[in-house]
């Protein structure tokens, strides 16, 4: 059986080692009571008495129903789980000599994750001869930077790694999540330099088998 370490985290009533407490409550004000007048006060409340601050001097108890506590309490915990955003990364390739169009196509999606809380890692990618053009992958990838400027914020800045030059761009904030429109699906052609994560509204329709480029999470280094 699991514990519930949150039911073992507070004492309740005769639980409570103190031998006077503050007590207080929704409807009664900060009194400072001895620890059996304080539960014979709870019982006749038909509540009960949690101590909430047992270092404080004297502890700090609350005349409430124990169950209706805890569970306030893990409602809590839940929200402030839900707050915590789970970040992914997004990649983002180029060329070397990645013409305009496609530069605008992936500048469009990089805000798009960047909207969803979501890093982007982007990268030029350098086949054989094409590493002599490192310093224009380096240049492309700092226009980059710049142009999302006003969605994320540099995590590091171009780095050399084997065959990639690598950049992470961070969000500046979190929006809620965003679907692409179809309409984008027409910019996506038989170029390398095209090959990008595509998200999709839902479609009723059942779709059909998909004979373009490929899509983020396949091995690029092929």
């Amino acid at each position: 059986m699991k514990k519930d370490n949150l039911k073992n985290q507070y004492r309740v009533n005769e639980q409570i080692r103190a031998r006077e407490v503050r007590i207080v409550g929704d409807d009664i004000a900060s009194t400072v009571l001895p620890v059996r007048d304080a539960i014979h006060l709870a019982e006749q409340k038909g509540v009960d008495l949690v101590e909430i601050s047992p270092n404080a001097e004297p502890p700090v108890c609350r005349l409430i129903d124990y169950s209706k506590f805890l569970y306030q309490q893990k409602k809590r915990q839940k929200e402030m789980k839900a707050k915590q955003a789970k970040v992914e990364v997004k990649e983002i390739r180029f060329g070397p000599q990645t013409d305009d169009h496609d530069y605008n196509f992936k500048l469009k999606h990089a805000i798009g994750f960047l909207s969803d809380g979501d890093k982007v890692k982007a990268y030029v990618f350098f086949r054989g001869r094409s590493i002599l053009f490192k310093e224009q992958g380096e240049v492309l990838l700092l226009r980059f930077a710049q142009d999302l400027e006003e969605y994320g914020k540099v995590e590091s800045m171009p780095v050399l790694e084997g065959k990639r030059m690598i950049m992470f761009i961070a969000p500046k904030k979190v929006t809620p999540k965003k679907a692409i429109a179809d309409d984008d699906d027409d910019l996506l052609d038989g170029s390398a330099e095209a090959e990008v994560e595509v998200r999709k509204k839902p479609q009723q329709k059942a779709p059909k088998e998909y004979t373009g480029p490929k899509v983020e999470g396949e091995d690029w280094d092929d």
